[in-house]
């Protein structure tokens, strides 16, 4: 398996762990959007995290959301090569839908995609009752 779908694993590993349980807090929301990105220049990295913060964030049917930079935890399993990840929650596909389309979020994608290296995205649902 390549490097960075170990990270998508991990991340949707610790949603599994936040199971709603007696024990635990309740799942963030039921369809998970993870998207990584890797920048031209990483210098960028802080005015995409304040863009997505102002933008994104905002967007009628977000649930749970959050953008931030790379921890390094000096653990080799953990994929670092990304200077973005994003994390945005809905609870209905019609939700996910409408951000995708949302003109703050096609705006963003414009601004954006020619500042990228690349970028991966990962789509997860929650499937417990």
């Amino acid at each position: 398996m390549r490097k960075h779908h170990w990270l998508a694993l991990a991340f949707v590993s610790l949603l599994g762990a936040c199971a709603a349980s007696p024990a635990g807090p309740a799942r963030p929301a039921r369809i998970n959007h993870l998207a990584f990105f890797k920048l031209k220049n990483p210098a960028d990295a802080d005015e995409l995290i304040r863009d997505c913060d102002r933008k994104l964030a905002t967007i009628r049917g977000v649930v749970s959301y959050y953008a931030g930079k790379h921890l390094d935890v000096g653990r080799a399993t953990v994929d670092g090569d990304y200077d973005v990840g994003l994390y945005v929650g809905f609870m209905t596909e019609a939700d996910y839908a409408g951000y995708v389309e949302h003109p703050a979020h096609i705006e963003m994608v414009r601004k954006w995609r020619p500042r990228w290296r690349w970028i991966r995205v990962h789509d997860v649902l929650d499937i417990t009752p």
